[in-house]
């Protein structure tokens, strides 16, 4: 079984309880499991939240939650906690709750990468990467090799291989084994200084392989950011080629 976990934490140091955030009249939230809903590959979609509070909000929706414990260090022990009660699962899919856009193609792609019995572990990285986000330290790049596994994630990029760095998107995949791996390891090193989960699979050889896509990255981290996919939602090509 194939199954998409949205790990929702209610906590939010820069947008305070964002995954409740009204959104084109729902919870902001709602419209990422929505979309994951879409998806043709996944068996299943569980919300993986954290509070009372935000199960008190979604009440009025028909979707799988469970409660998880408000103390994990990531969204990817929280995802680990859900699978763990499942034993059938084969496949997970760890998909953002603060992106109300995410295309279920790339759930399905991200999915497939699991046909090649040698990927236990995969990402999404997107060609679309601006001058400006490559001095963007929120913006997370990914250095690729030429068998499309990740060699470097970092954010600042000052050894630039032309054709080689790449828009990182914060969806991974699993299968089972490597999911329990992961999360029983300890935080790298190289983690800890960068702010980045994914370095303690690099750093304890778990390979990463990438999905490269041409897609663009629209997570909700500021109410700025949240009024810009509202005007997206409901606007028409011409809008989201300006706010692109």
């Amino acid at each position: 079984m194939v199954v998409g976990v949205i790990p929702a934490r209610l906590g939010s140091s820069r947008f305070p309880k964002k995954i409740l955030a009204p959104l084109a009249g729902k919870p902001m939230v709602v419209h990422a499991i929505e979309q994951a809903q879409k998806s043709e590959k996944l068996d299943k979609v569980i919300l993986a939240i954290d509070s009372e509070e935000t199960k008190e909000a979604l009440a009025d929706f028909d979707f799988e939650i469970i409660m998880t414990d408000s103390n994990h260090i990531s969204g990817t022990d929280r995802v680990a906690e859900v699978i763990k009660n499942i034993d059938d699962v084969e496949i997970v899919i760890n998909i953002q709750g603060d992106e109300p856009l995410t295309d279920p193609k790339i759930i399905d792609g991200l999915v497939d990468t699991f046909k090649d019995p040698n990927v236990h572990m995969s990402t999404v990285v997107s060609r679309k990467l601006t001058v400006s986000d490559l001095l963007n330290p929120n913006i997370v790049k990914a250095i690729l090799d030429e068998n499309a596994n990740a060699v470097e994630f970092k954010r600042n990029i000052f050894d630039l291989e032309i054709g080689g760095v790449y828009r990182h998107l914060g969806m991974y995949g699993f299968t089972r084994n490597a999911l329990f791996q992961f999360t029983n390891l300890l935080p790298s090193k190289r983690e800890q200084e960068r702010r980045l989960e994914q370095m303690r699979a690099l750093d304890n050889g778990l390979p990463i392989h990438a999905l490269i896509t041409n897609s663009h990255h629209w997570a909700v981290d500021t109410k700025e950011d949240l009024a810009k996919v509202e005007r997206m939602m409901g606007g028409t090509e011409e809008t989201i080629e300006q706010e692109e």
